[in-house]
């Protein structure tokens, strides 16, 4: 399996899925801790990918969704967007129903 054929697995087979530079536990950048603080306080089980431990995927992403920075969303299979994007989303009351929709398929 290609690496792109990986990324595509594996944003179809999460509803919620972050890639971000660490973990929830440990995040690894400013940006990747405040996605996953915003996805923890939507309250429903999220994956997630560490890039860093994962170059290949870190360096085909970007191709793969059309957007070059980390953190990125997926949601049902689609890309959300980054921190600001979700932080913006979450503020605005916008990011909570789809995260229920999503975390309720599971």
């Amino acid at each position: 399996m290609s690496i792109e054929e990986t990324i595509k697995e594996q944003i179809s087979s999460n509803n919620i899925l972050l890639y971000m530079k660490g973990s929830p536990e440990q995040p690894q950048c400013g940006f990747s801790a405040q996605a996953t603080q915003v996805l923890m306080a939507c309250g429903k089980r999220f994956a997630y990918v560490d890039v860093l431990s994962n170059p290949d995927i870190r360096a085909n992403l970007p191709q793969v969704s059309n957007w070059p920075t980390f953190p990125q969303l997926f949601i049902d299979g689609e890309l959300v967007g980054g921190c600001d994007i979700i932080t913006e989303m979450f503020e605005k009351g916008e990011l909570q129903p789809l995260i229920d929709k999503a975390g309720a398929e599971e």
